[in-house]
């Protein structure tokens, strides 16, 4: 990923609170036939500190450093979880708050013209090693967790408990386990930082004043950034 200086993040509490924020993450492999990108909802487990790999997984270079786990489940039917066993690799993304930045928004536009249009956004690059977990106990409890998480926010948070227990084991069946080991953490929040501290609060403010969540999400993040000068 391109990554000028100004747009790096890399503290560890605001790396995870992102994807805590946003789990559904993009699963990139590099297979057999290439490339392939999978969508899924992702349990994170971070460490803070990324301590050094108890037990690194084969092909991982002597003094890697863990960043924590990634869980998920993919279709049986995917091939996704067949192939890691020889192409192990693999980059989540975890999409942050993303907004459009017109260079109207900026004071001096109006004085000079010379800005363009933007998009500004948080992104978190969560690079590893895929492990397959293919038995019913890990699905069971990694599926049972995901749906409290997800449905603590319903009125009547639907449970396992309410699906008949043949019909759960069926589909329990149909899925299969990952454990991604994270050795790489890459955030970058591009949030035009690299503007006049004039022209990114014009901006901030206009996104601050729209009615979209996510623009309000991104122009508060911009204020709260650091700027490069």
């Amino acid at each position: 990923m391109y990554m000028p200086r100004h747009f790096e993040e890399n503290r560890p509490e605001v790396l995870h609170r992102l994807i805590a924020d946003h789990p559904f993450g993009t699963l990139i492999t590099n297979g057999p036939n290439g490339l392939d990108a999978n969508h899924l909802p992702f349990e994170a487990q971070l460490d803070p500190a990324g301590g050094m790999l108890e037990a690194a997984p084969a092909g991982a270079e002597e003094g890697t450093r863990s960043h924590g786990i990634l869980r998920a489940h993919v279709a049986r039917a995917n091939p996704v979880w067949q192939e890691a066993a020889t192409h192990p690799e693999a980059l989540v993304i975890f999409q942050g708050p993303t907004a459009y930045i017109s260079p109207n928004w900026y004071p001096s536009k109006q004085e000079a013209h010379r800005q363009v249009p933007t998009y500004n956004y948080m992104v978190v690059h969560a690079h590893g090693r895929i492990v397959v977990r293919d038995d019913e106990a890990f699905v069971r409890g990694l599926v049972a967790r995901l749906t409290r998480k997800m449905e603590a926010g319903e009125p009547v948070p639907w449970k396992m408990g309410d699906a008949p227990a043949d019909y759960l084991s069926q589909m329990l069946g149909a899925i299969v386990g990952i454990e991604i080991e994270v050795t790489r953490l890459v955030g970058k929040w591009k949030l035009s930082q690299n503007k006049e501290a004039a022209d990114r609060r014009g901006a901030a403010e206009t996104l601050l004043a729209r009615a979209s969540d996510e623009q309000q999400a991104v122009g508060q993040a911009m204020l709260d950034a650091p700027p490069a000068f």
